[in-house]
């Protein structure tokens, strides 16, 4: 078996279990690969400041691919390797339509800034499940709009949440429309992940295997959903976890148990470690 050094793990439907839990097994799993000299690795959505609390009980993660690949960052030096933020005139552009559709918007860089009003109506945008999210890692803000200007903010990566899955296509038709230089995903139920055009995962795990100097051959990622597909491709190894969307368990090389039943202990053990045997 290949002897692989790194693997970057998605978080949601992935390490986290459907209570966004992280499970015993799974941490003693990284603590196990981390003694070994192996790099676990955050490969997220999520920004720096909502990774707080899973960091905490991970001291053995220093490098994370967060903001789907728009950061790269040490947690040990705390500051980031490399960052892609989204161009100023694109982000104008958006903000525009997001402000005629009504919808809620959420800057993430190093930094995670909302809304107030949005926020207290968070259920409205499907996105109550990170209610206790947003309260304890989010900036509110009075007017993100006018936040955006003022400070000018450099954004990593803007979520635009939406009341339906229906509004959500009505969204990204507009967008494509745009002719903007971004890349737009889906994510949970009614979302849209927008990054810089060909930031993703994928190429934060390039950046973070240059930084490192080893070869992306040498890597594994782990994934369910919709913005893993790229980090997928670029790994030596993909593993789609079995609650994988259906075409991102056909894109991946192996399939591992679900996020409910150690599905990434199982990745690291089987394929990081090698001990197959195991399983």
């Amino acid at each position: 078996m290949k002897d692989y050094k790194l693997i970057a793990l998605d978080m949601d439907g992935t390490l986290l279990n459907s209570r966004k839990e992280i499970s015993e097994k799974t941490k003693e799993m990284i603590r196990r690969a981390a003694a070994e000299g192996k790099h676990v690795v955050l490969s997220t959505g999520r920004g720096v400041a909502e990774l707080t609390e899973y960091l905490e009980q991970l001291p053995e993660v220093r490098y994370l691919d967060c903001t789907s690949g728009a950061v790269i960052y040490d947690c040990r030096e705390q500051k980031a390797i490399a960052r892609n933020p989204i161009r100023t005139e694109d982000m104008r552009k958006i903000l525009d339509l997001a402000r005629e559709r009504d919808l809620m918007v959420h800057f993430l860089s190093t930094e995670s800034i909302v809304e107030q009003k949005k926020f207290e109506v968070i259920e409205e945008y499907q996105m109550g499940l990170y209610r206790p999210l947003f309260a304890h890692a989010a900036r509110k803000c009075k007017d993100i709009y006018r936040l955006f200007e003022e400070e000018q903010i450099q954004v990593g990566k803007c979520n635009l949440y939406h009341r339906s899955p229906e509004d959500r296509l009505v969204t990204e038709e507009r967008l494509k429309k745009m002719g903007l230089s971004v890349s737009v995903v889906h994510s949970e139920i009614a979302s849209l992940e927008i990054t810089a055009a060909g930031v993703n995962k994928g190429t934060g795990l390039l950046a973070l295997c240059e930084h490192l100097g080893i070869s992306v051959e040498e890597t594994i990622a782990v994934g369910d959903a919709d913005n893993d597909r790229e980090v997928l491709e670029t790994a030596g190894l993909a593993v789609a976890m079995g609650n994988a969307e259906e075409y991102v368990k056909a894109l991946a090389d192996v399939v591992v148990a679900d996020c409910d039943h150690d599905g990434c202990a199982e990745a690291i053990e089987k394929y990081l470690l090698g001990n197959v045997h195991l399983f």
